[in-house]
């Protein structure tokens, strides 16, 4: 059917759930879509979505829930731009999404692109009456899904459909020593490497601890971000006070984050994801993509992208012995993955396949 897109995001923050539905708008733009991306004035995810050539309108930042008048307004763009589906990833706009299908009933397809897992059970009437609006449940992978079925009363559609990767930018890598020279490595070592801001949840401190456990030290650690701004700044200083306290300061190498990620990947032999539980972990497919394997939290979506130990090793979430016992692993059986084959689990999530899927569960084609 012939379908005008609307994304809506009202988020003025800019990280993994805006880049997520800002480049899904931008790749349907490119198969030939109508796309309108509804979005804060001035707001990160505004300015970037205005770069990549997708057409903006702009809105005032609404409230959570309730807020009558702005959903009205939104209403009316969605109106008098003709939209006929409307797509939010975050929980922050699903209320207002929720009025706009009320208002426009069938003559507006919802959708809701998870982003976060449910941390409770959400089968109150209020949650059971605006869920009723959401024609479309998507969830980037099946743990998710089962999640939506156990703890919620949602009964309309839903769908398995991953978050999309443009994997052509992690193609024609030039060999690990290059990358390591560009990163001002050593060239010989083993490599663990970390990437993401410097929090507590992403568990720099958790790697170091391990460091200081594992019996081999014939490795290294590379972290791969900077402190959030204006923020941060109290952890930071834990890592370099374990650092310090560890005798670690010639083993682990800090460097500031780079949109070129592809030569970090290339540069580790493994990567570290050690959140808690991480939903749906962008940096673990992207690792793949590289033909890095992963030393991933056995906790979350990791397991399942995982393929449990076939992209990589589990540890026990948030156990920082055991971390250090699969590094000593790793070190002592010369563990090795064919990185072919952590290609080919990456290639499931190109955007052109992702897109495809996005297209049939919203039963919509290209113009």
């Amino acid at each position: 059917m012939k379908a005008k897109l609307g994304y809506l995001c009202s988020s003025e923050s800019w990280g993994g759930l805006e880049m997520n539905h800002l480049r899904n708008a931008q790749w349907m733009k490119e198969l030939g879509h109508q796309v309108v991306f509804f979005c804060v004035n001035n707001s990160p995810i505004y300015r970037i979505a205005e770069e990549f050539g997708v057409d903006t309108i702009t809105i005032e930042k609404h409230k959570k829930y309730f807020d009558f008048s702005k959903a009205k307004t939104l209403t009316k763009h969605i109106k008098s731009n003709e939209i006929t589906h409307l797509i939010i990833r975050s929980t922050y706009d699903m209320s207002i999404l929720a009025f706009v299908k009320y208002k426009l009933k069938d003559k507006i397809h919802t959708s809701y692109f998870m982003e976060m897992q449910l941390g409770v059970q959400k089968t109150n009437l209020l949650h059971t009456l605006r869920f009723k609006k959401i024609d479309l449940w998507s969830c980037p992978l099946n743990w998710l899904e089962k999640q939506v079925k156990t703890m919620t009363k949602f009964s309309n559609k839903t769908v398995v459909i991953p978050s999309g990767l443009d994997l052509l930018q992690f193609s024609n890598l030039p060999s690990k020593e290059i990358s390591r020279r560009e990163m001002e490595l050593p060239e010989s070592t083993l490599i663990f490497g970390l990437i993401g801001r410097f929090d507590p949840q992403k568990g720099q401190v958790l790697l170091l601890n391990a460091m200081n456990l594992a019996k081999n030290k014939d490795f290294s650690i590379i972290f791969l971000g900077e402190p959030t701004l204006n923020e941060g700044q109290d952890y930071y200083k834990e890592m370099e006070a374990t650092i310090a306290t560890h005798g670690l300061k010639n083993r682990v190498f800090i460097r500031p984050f780079r949109k070129d990620t592809a030569t970090f990947y290339n540069a580790v032999d493994f990567l570290v994801m050690a959140t808690k539980a991480e939903t749906f972990g962008m940096v673990t497919i992207e690792s793949l993509a590289c033909g890095t394997p992963v030393l991933g939290s056995n906790a979350g979506g990791t397991p399942e992208i995982l393929k449990m130990n076939e992209g990589g090793i589990l540890f026990e979430t948030l156990n920082e012995s055991d971390l250090a016992k699969q590094i000593d692993f790793i070190i002592d059986s010369k563990k090795e993955f064919d990185s072919d084959k952590l290609k080919a689990m990456a290639s499931v999530y190109s955007h052109h396949s992702i897109c495809s899927q996005v297209e049939k569960a919203l039963n919509i084609t290209a113009l």
